[in-house]
């Protein structure tokens, strides 16, 4: 793990006028594990398109997630699916398990400035994990897979068409991710950026390519396992 701070500096964050947030493991924790039921979609999606064993179609996703930024990406690439029949099934999953939370909705409320969602998944998605966490009303607007053409993080033309479709000054903008690799291009537009990370890691699965430990640790601010609570921290810089 990154040797990062895991508390703010306030002035580092004073001239920060547009907050973007990932959805997955970013507005909720690692830990409720919401993504093992699109995961297990994803793979139940490929066997079926491919005609494969669990085990076999498993690979092939996660293969393609790595190599591509998105099961979908290369799915598109290699096998011609139609995208919205995939996200559509990957996404149906139960939101049971996010409860909503009071203390995040109101930090990021009291944010100055406005606030966006930056997702690889999809709009019905974010606002269907947003809308149970209590937090959906506070965001100005969700960038999804499909505004950005199906062409995921980390790739630099989907943050240009966020930041130009939202008229976003990056150097006065903040991101948070938890995925290390999607915050190499928003450091290198001037963003301020923050990982989030599992409260416990020996809970979490996470590929090696995953952890802050593999990648250039100038690309990330600081690091947290408490987005609410960093947040909280940074609220009377708008008082």
């Amino acid at each position: 793990m990154t040797d990062k701070a895991l508390l703010p500096h306030r002035d580092d964050f004073a001239h920060v006028r547009d907050w973007v947030f990932d959805l997955d493991n970013t507005l909720y924790p690692h830990h409720i594990n919401l993504f093992a039921q699109i995961d297990r979609n994803m793979t139940a999606y490929v066997a079926q398109l491919l005609q494969m064993e669990p085990a076999e179609a498993k690979v092939l996703q996660k293969k393609y997630y790595h190599d591509h930024g998105t099961t979908l990406a290369g799915l598109m690439q290699h096998d011609g699916v139609d995208p919205n029949d995939f996200l559509e099934k990957a996404h149906a999953i139960d939101y049971s398990a996010l409860l909503p939370d009071e203390t995040l909705g109101a930090a990021i409320k009291a944010l100055p400035g406005r606030k966006f969602i930056f997702t690889n998944g999809t709009v019905a998605h974010a606002e269907a994990a947003a809308r149970a966490l209590g937090i959906l009303d506070h965001f100005d607007d969700i960038f999804d897979i499909v505004a950005a053409g199906y062409q995921p993080k980390p790739a630099g033309s989907t943050y240009d068409k966020f930041t130009s479709l939202n008229r976003i000054d990056t150097r006065h903008a903040a991101m948070f991710e938890d995925l290390p690799r999607n915050l190499a291009v928003p450091k290198t537009l001037g963003m301020k950026t923050v990982l989030l990370v599992p409260r416990n890691l020996g809970d979490v699965v996470l590929e090696s390519w995953e952890l802050a430990d593999n990648t250039d640790p100038a690309n990330i601010d600081y690091v947290t396992d408490d987005l609410a609570g960093f947040l909280g921290r940074l609220i009377d810089l708008s008082a």
